[in-house]
């Protein structure tokens, strides 16, 4: 299977917490849809199923489901942010590919797997400051929310567990958007050195109030059949179900 840099848990995804959650006290959960869209030819290709447990303003645990137009689930990610907010233990399973990766422990090092079939490897780091890993590149992006809109180009490390590897990446804000009619803030993330010439590099849309994550554009979890790489995919949190979404999966990552 061949793997990306940087995979979208953030697919990304991945990534999506709404004003209500962030704002409240106590004890909830968040359940909502990602819409997948093929980026080349914008065909709907999957979608996500998100679920997300909240305690006092910070996610603590959450599970997202990949599931294709005709209801089969396609991978499961579950994510713990309890040790790092920014590097999240997790594992991503996608049983028709035999393929698993994910971060084991993320104290003073951060433990990393990665399985492709009867192929497994293991790494462990030490560190480093200014990390994020997977989804917690979104609440990453949110910690340095002010900074970016004022312009500033935010340097950190992304430890990707696919690769077994760690990567100096930057973002900044680049130009506005609209999504679904109301004004968005855009950031591009891209490697911090030569690596970009070569590495993907993902937009990302934001609710400028809100912060709340609109759109994700960048390399999916999820393999084009047709091609055995990863999708580049367009996925976007809309507020109610697209046009050309037929049948969606319940709201419960367990189904």
């Amino acid at each position: 299977m061949t793997r990306m840099i940087l995979p979208a848990g953030l697919g990304i995804g991945l990534l999506l917490c709404s004003l209500g959650a962030a704002a409240e006290a106590g004890a909830h959960v968040e359940r909502f849809y990602g819409y997948a869209y093929d980026l080349d030819s914008d065909r709907y290709i999957y979608t996500e199923v998100h679920e997300q447990h909240w305690q006092d303003g910070r996610e603590q645990t959450a599970t997202i489901r990949y599931v294709d137009p005709e209801g089969s689930t396609l991978g499961k990610k579950s994510l713990d942010y309890r040790q790092d907010y920014f590097v999240p233990v997790y594992e991503l399973s996608l049983p028709d590919l035999d393929y698993e990766e994910g971060i084991r422990a993320a104290g003073e090092d951060i433990e990393m797997f990665m399985r492709d079939g009867d192929r497994q490897k293991r790494k462990s780091i030490d560190k480093p400051e200014s990390v994020t890993a997977d989804s917690g590149f979104h609440h990453y992006l949110r910690a340095h929310f002010e900074e970016l809109m004022a312009g500033e180009t935010i340097k950190f490390t992304f430890v990707a567990a696919g690769n077994l590897g760690d990567y100096s990446f930057r973002a900044k804000r680049i130009d506005d958007t609209e999504f679904e009619g109301k004004p968005a803030v855009r950031f591009k993330v891209e490697a911090a050195s030569l690596l970009r010439l070569v590495a993907p590099k993902l937009n990302l849309s934001y609710d400028p109030d809100s912060q709340r994550l609109l759109e994700y554009r960048g390399p999916s979890n999820i393999q084009n059949p047709e091609t055995g790489k990863v999708y580049d995919a367009r996925v976007a949190f809309y507020s109610t179900a697209p046009s050309g979404v037929a049948k969606l999966p319940p709201l419960d990552t367990e189904q």
